[in-house]
């Protein structure tokens, strides 16, 4: 299977694993990535995702090796489209660990994820204008909310390639590691999320992705009625019970 679905107490690993192609994904391996974020969204089991490349790249971005396909975009890009909103939908946190390159699509995989950690040897590219395209796969919504706007076309309209350390500057990545530790480091933030109140996190996510389509008077109304379901949890107790012991909090999800 070209992509690898793996659970480790409460980090579900991703891992696109066509490492032959870079993990270039084909529309059938983007229906299947749909369906596998669809899976873990409702798996209360799964806290945090990770989501990683095999081989020497994490994903250069759709695979049109055999050329553009023969069908009417819109029907190409359905899948494709559902794959990025199932993972904008996921109420996990989730973590990219990006090496090599992430080009195209794969750049807008790892935007798409709530912590980007990179290798020094990562690069990434807003490429489909080298391509004779525009920008798909949300990177033209969530990039300029993560770049600003006049970043965002410098990177959309010229298709640079930009490092690492560059994309950790502009926002993009959370922090740069060493090849050799990507994997370590990566993890080390899955768990820390995977470890975290399930309830409260996912309520962070929502009021987050809304707050730039939010007024303010809203955004008060909607972390009030956050806070109200926060204080009938289970986990909201444990926190506090934790603190007053001195001792690290279980969440429980409930």
């Amino acid at each position: 299977m070209p992509i690898l679905l793996k659970r480790d107490n409460g980090i579900a690993h991703v891992t696109l694993d066509r490492p032959e192609r870079r993990n270039a994904l084909t529309v059938a391996d983007f229906a299947q990535l749909r369906d596998i974020f669809d899976e873990i969204a409702v798996t209360g089991a799964d806290r945090a995702v990770l989501i990683t490349g095999a081989g020497k790249g994490f994903c250069a971005g759709a695979d049109l090796g055999d050329g553009l396909p023969t069908e009417h975009p819109s029907t190409v890009m359905r899948p494709i489209n559902d794959a990025f909103r199932a993972l904008h939908r996921l109420p996990q946190p989730a973590v990219a660990a990006v090496h090599g390159a992430a080009f195209g699509a794969g750049m807008s995989l790892a935007l798409g994820c709530d912590l980007v950690i990179a290798a020094d040897d990562a690069v990434f590219s807003q490429i489909f204008v080298r391509r004779g395209l525009s920008p798909d796969t949300g990177s033209s919504w969530l990039l300029p909310r993560i770049v600003g706007l006049h970043t965002a076309k410098r990177l959309a309209l010229l298709g640079d390639t930009i490092t690492a350390a560059q994309a950790q500057t502009l926002g993009i990545v959370t922090e740069v590691t060493t090849t050799d530790r990507l994997t370590e480091t990566a993890t080390a933030y899955a768990r820390r999320l995977a470890d975290g109140p399930p309830i409260a996190l996912a309520l962070t996510k929502r009021l987050l992705d809304a707050a730039s389509t939010t007024g303010f008077d809203e955004a008060l109304e909607a972390e009030t009625a956050a806070v109200a379901v926060n204080v009938a949890t289970a986990d909201m107790a444990e926190a506090f019970t934790a603190f007053a012991e001195k001792r690290p909090p279980i969440f429980r999800g409930r």
